[in-house]
């Protein structure tokens, strides 16, 4: 069982002070464990229960027929089979009639590497001692298809510093007889250190994190392994090592597969992106399987950061046509264009318009279209919805596919004739239905998810809000949760939950949710919660996201305080004497920036495992959005954007909580903070949890309770229960 332990910074302070609220406009009062259990009411374990007829999820069969299961609103959970007309079988009803999917080999996991299935699951690859090997799924007979491999100089493998495990990172060919993968040297890249606390010699953990500024970090050399001879053979591409570096994500494996990869239908030759440590460049490259021989086919070079997709990369090779399908943002939206496969000139732009396509779900060679996910092209609604698109290669036949207000999840079936659509908004549960693929016309209603019980037990939607950031250029969207019992005559103090990103946001998924975090339950005890997503933010436009690139300080904060002012001009019941703010990772780094630059307006923060200073995280975060960093005589570009440079600051209360075993960003991030704080002689609170990782683990509700007794008692100017238990009773 994790411990935590509360640690209390003071400097020249009575002990009494730490105490006292950071104003006094509230009357005195002590909320009871009764209080509590009202906020609890509302916490996800608690509501999920409460909603039936949602999150359905087709496992498609390669007829175009698929399965689900939900719970219904008796509690049950049926597995439903549905064909391509929207029938539904229930097939527990219908017995052996009810065909499913031929189940699939099982990959193991070996020595606790996971294994990664061939296509044909006959086949399983996984490394052991640095190399890669593949197990006969028949026979389980184990074979070393490469020998080279050496500590730190391993294949396939999976360490981007601030996500490492023994996965193997792979492609399979489509006929299972070759694998895309690299020989990853990170020999030169520096370590990383924790210490797990136990009765005992503490143990040390180490492992390679590259950081911003390295002059040796992490790259790869990439190769096929070659299995379809009489033994396994090594071909490795005729270039220099690559970047560890990917056009979607901060790691070369995005989504659990190795990114910006793909192969020819005929596994003749693979097709990749190389892109450059800063990813300011993307390099479209073609490799032949058998000699390893590299041609470029086109490049693109950005002035702040290249982005193929959200996810996921919306590049593809069309080998039978010679073309491939490009993406980019060079006309501020993320666009799809058509290129030549072999000379690398463009042939026509396929999309146009304002909204940034999200995910090239399908491709259809023979007509010539194909089906992809966007956001904001749908003038009038929450920019972030996804809808599905239809458009020809050509640029012509645009068709909106899912039509409803709302955020679209959709899934296509393998024949291309018909989709899987569940949508609905963070006000409006969720419809799933099944549509036709080419004109979106329905062809049945699934599910109607059913809320019932959960309006019965008092739950109430959160309020959508659109604002205008700092300087009234873009409209902001967020969600804001009021008390149940709101007196719209009365003063509540707001709290401010962030996330700025730049690779997500504070508000999440535009889906349904009967609980998002703990918002509505922190609103219950009095509160005004907010979550704005600020300029920033992808899926939108490319300035939009770009908007302090280069200065991750700002971290939206002026937006967050535009955004409330504007609110509170709209809502009497809003009290800006009383404004807090919490966040999580990107959200700690931003709460404890903003009790830092903006003291007069914050009055209490909750800052957890923050990112404080961009040099003490992993480099390909940084480095995508701060670009690399530049050292001058005095200091350098990421200095003035850390936190711990501007704690003497800090005027109102600040809680700093961090787990010790944080191998995502580790806790000298906030150890520097600390420092900096007692150097100033400031008062604040440490909470570090003793063996918890980035997401506190079995401490959650521990941090959690804390969390609300913080803001309980010096924004609300009250006196919490004392050491409530929030979970399952």
């Amino acid at each position: 069982m994790r411990r935590s332990v509360l640690l209390t910074a003071v400097a020249a302070a009575a002990p009494w002070a730490l105490l006292a609220p950071v104003v006094a406009h509230a009357q005195p009062r002590a909320l009871t464990a009764a209080d509590y259990a009202r906020a609890e009411k509302f916490l996800g374990f608690n509501t999920q229960p409460l909603v039936s007829n949602t999150g359905v999820q087709p496992t498609w069969l390669p007829d175009g027929r698929f399965t689900y299961r939900v719970r219904q609103s008796d509690g049950t959970q049926p597995l439903l089979l549905v064909n391509a007309k929207g029938v539904k079988t229930n097939c527990a009803a219908a017995g052996a009639a009810c065909p499913l999917e031929t189940p699939r080999a099982t990959p193991r996991n070996r020595g606790n590497a996971p294994e990664v299935l061939s296509p044909d699951g006959s086949k399983a690859a996984f490394i052991r001692d640095w190399n890669l090997w593949v197990r006969d799924v028949t026979t389980n007979a184990e074979t070393p298809v490469t020998t080279d491999g050496a500590p730190d100089y391993g294949y396939a493998t999976d360490n981007a510093g601030w996500v490492h495990s023994n996965r193997a990172i792979l492609l399979w060919s489509p006929d299972s007889k070759k694998i895309a993968t690299f020989q990853q040297d990170q020999r030169k890249t520096g370590e990383m250190y924790l210490v797990r606390y136990k009765v005992g010699h503490p143990e040390l953990l180490q492992w390679k994190y590259p950081l911003p500024g390295d002059s040796a970090v992490t790259m790869i050399e990439r190769v096929v392994v070659d299995l379809s001879g009489t033994a396994p053979k090594v071909v490795r591409f005729r270039m220099p090592p690559d970047q560890h570096r990917s056009s979607v994500c901060d790691h070369i494996a995005c989504g659990g597969k190795l990114s910006d990869t793909e192969w020819f239908p005929d596994g003749s030759k693979v097709a990749f992106l190389s892109n450059s440590r800063e990813h300011k460049i993307a390099t479209l490259r073609v490799a032949d399987a058998v000699t390893g021989d590299v041609r470029d086919v086109l490049r693109e070079e950005v002035a702040t950061q290249f982005e193929s997709g959200d996810g996921d990369q919306n590049w593809r090779v069309l080998p039978a046509s010679n073309e491939v399908i490009w993406f980019s943002e060079r006309d501020d939206w993320g666009q799809l264009y058509l290129y030549d496969l072999t000379t690398g000139t463009l042939k026509n732009k396929i999309t146009t318009g304002d909204g940034t396509v999200l995910d090239l779900q399908r491709i259809d060679p023979k007509s010539r279209t194909l089906w992809f996910t966007a956001a904001g092209k749908e003038a009038g609604r929450d920019p972030y919805f996804r809808h599905l698109y239809r458009v020809r290669m050509d640029g012509k036949g645009l068709t909106l596919l899912t039509p409803e207000d709302g955020d679209h999840n959709v899934s296509l079936s393998p024949t291309g004739t018909h989709f899987v659509d569940s949508w609905s908004r963070p006000d409006l549960p969720p419809t799933a239905v099944l549509r036709d693929a080419n004109s979106g016309k329905l062809i049945a209603t699934l599910e109607q998810g059913n809320i019932s019980k959960l309006l019965a037990a008092g739950w109430k939607p959160p309020t959508r809000i659109t604002t205008r950031d700092r300087e009234g250029k873009w409209d902001l969207h967020g969600l804001m949760w009021t008390p149940t019992t709101l007196d719209s005559t009365k003063k509540y103090p707001i709290i401010n939950y962030i996330y700025p990103g730049p690779q997500g946001g504070s508000v999440g998924s535009r889906q349904f949710s009967p609980a998002t975090r703990d918002n509505q339950a922190l609103a219950e005890l009095g509160f005004i919660v907010v979550a704005i997503d600020g300029t920033g933010n992808p899926t939108r436009s490319k300035s939009f996201h770009d908007a302090y690139y280069g200065r991750m300080g700002d971290n939206t904060l002026p937006d967050q305080i535009a955004a409330m002012r504007e609110l509170a001009r709209r809502h009497a019941f809003i009290d800006l004497d009383r404004v807090g703010i919490w966040g999580h990772s990107g959200g700690g780094f931003a709460t404890a920036g903003a009790m830092f630059r903006y003291p007069d307006f914050f009055k209490v923060g909750i800052s957890e495992s923050g990112n404080h200073d961009n040099r003490n995280y992993e480099d390909d975060w940084g480095e995508r959005y701060h670009g690399l960093l530049v050292r001058n005589a005095a200091s350098d570009n990421y200095e003035a954007e850390a936190n711990q440079t501007l704690a003497k600051n800090l005027k109102g209360k600040l809680l700093l909580a961090h787990g010790t075993l944080d191998d995502n960003v580790p806790p000298d991030n906030t150890y520097l903070v600390v420092d900096a704080l007692i150097k100033a002689g400031k008062d604040f609170d440490l909470l570090m949890i003793p063996n918890a990782a980035h997401g506190f683990g079995a401490a959650t509700n521990y941090m959690m309770r804390r969390r609300w007794d913080y803001f309980v008692q010096h924004l609300l100017g009250a006196t919490p229960p004392k050491e409530y238990v929030i979970g399952p009773k």
